[in-house]
């Protein structure tokens, strides 16, 4: 008797399948505190000795800080940055103590500023109060949402990065998630995706996964291109990245706009052979989306079958997990059936290109 070694993993509200025989961590980046280092190492003594101190007079030392937040000086200012985002980063305690002593509304200003390191830190010190489910619906309400988008869009490197990890914590709040889309955050994270270096991309990945839930932000991702990143990061299995990018594609391909988006970016093809060669969890979540593709469309079936993806989902309907298993026989079904059509479907096959 054949049984699947599997266990099951929860990503933003949804369960999905974890296979990977390598027992790998969960698909996405979970955009915890900020991951860059605030201080030279030459700082390191100053740094225990900050934390030190404040461990003892915190109380104190915050309401001094969030002062500092609205001095003229944008030395101070930026200190005051730098040690709030450190306290938020190292005591999930403190992240309470700085949103109730009033600090969110002049880190939200500092995300505004025109100053490159000031937006950085304002914006990364947004991100470790933001990990504090308390804290997520005030930043919000603070007006937060607009500038991350800004800075997402043209802060450096990291303060976009952080940005996108900031809109991922405030999207867990469900209402927050029409806001982000509608303030212009799909394109930027498209664009990061697209550009930014493997911590990024993987940033954006989670910020997408989590806001396309939303039908509605499904459609602005797929207008703002988001699937010829995905494709290319599904087709580069060095990349590290065929996972993250394959399950965004999942929760895309619900909406009719993603489907033809799918294909003209080469999509079948690459979702074929991750069926033929990929992990276990990745041949799930490929079939899967093949399934969907082609439930309603005898042209995508088509291209499907020239593709030559009988032969690996027939291997895949006899040793995959119970799930893919199912799907795969469901997609053979589809496949095998007569493809002839009626007038609608032929129009597809014309636009798709495919000989009719």
């Amino acid at each position: 008797m054949e049984t699947d070694v599997q266990s099951n993993f929860t990503y933003m509200g949804r369960t999905f399948t974890n296979l990977s025989i390598n027992g790998s961590s969960s698909a996405f980046s979970d955009c915890n505190s900020d991951r860059s280092g605030e201080f030279p190492t030459a700082s390191s003594q100053s740094r225990q000795l900050f934390l030190s101190c404040a461990s003892e007079n915190s109380d104190e030392l915050i309401q001094q800080l969030v002062s500092d937040l609205e001095s003229s000086s944008i030395d101070e200012q930026k200190q005051a940055a730098i040690e709030i985002r450190l306290l938020a980063k190292n005591k999930p305690e403190n992240r309470i103590k700085i949103a109730r002593a009033g600090a969110i509304k002049p880190l939200i200003s500092l995300i505004s500023s025109t100053d490159p390191q000031l937006q950085e830190n304002g914006v990364t010190a947004i991100l470790n109060l933001s990990l504090c489910d308390e804290n997520k619906e005030l930043i919000a309400a603070s007006g937060a949402i607009k500038p991350l988008v800004r800075a997402l869009k043209v802060g450096t490197s990291t303060a976009r990065e952080n940005a996108a990890c900031a809109l991922l914590r405030l999207s867990q709040v469900e209402e927050n998630k029409i806001a982000i889309g509608r303030s212009g955050a799909m394109p930027p994270l498209v664009n990061l995706l697209e550009t930014g270096n493997f911590r990024g991309k993987k940033d954006a990945s989670t910020a997408l996964y989590s806001l396309c839930s939303v039908k509605e932000n499904k459609v602005r991702a797929v207008q703002a291109g988001v699937m010829k990143p995905l494709v290319e990061l599904m087709a580069d299995f060095s990349s590290n990245m065929v996972d993250k990018s394959a399950f965004v594609v999942s929760e895309l391909i619900s909406v009719a706009e993603a489907r033809p988006a799918l294909v003209d970016e080469g999509g079948i093809p690459v979702l074929v052979e991750i069926v033929e060669v990929g992990t276990q969890r990745q041949k799930e979540i490929a079939v899967a989306i093949l399934l969907q593709l082609c439930e309603d469309s005898v042209a995508y079936r088509t291209m499907v079958a020239r593709e030559g993806a009988i032969p690996p989902l027939v291997a895949l309907s006899q040793s995959g997990t119970s799930r893919a298993k199912r799907k795969a026989e469901k997609l053979i079904d589809l496949l095998r059936q007569p493809r002839s059509g009626n007038a609608a479907a032929t129009a597809v096959a014309r636009t798709s290109g495919v000989p009719v």
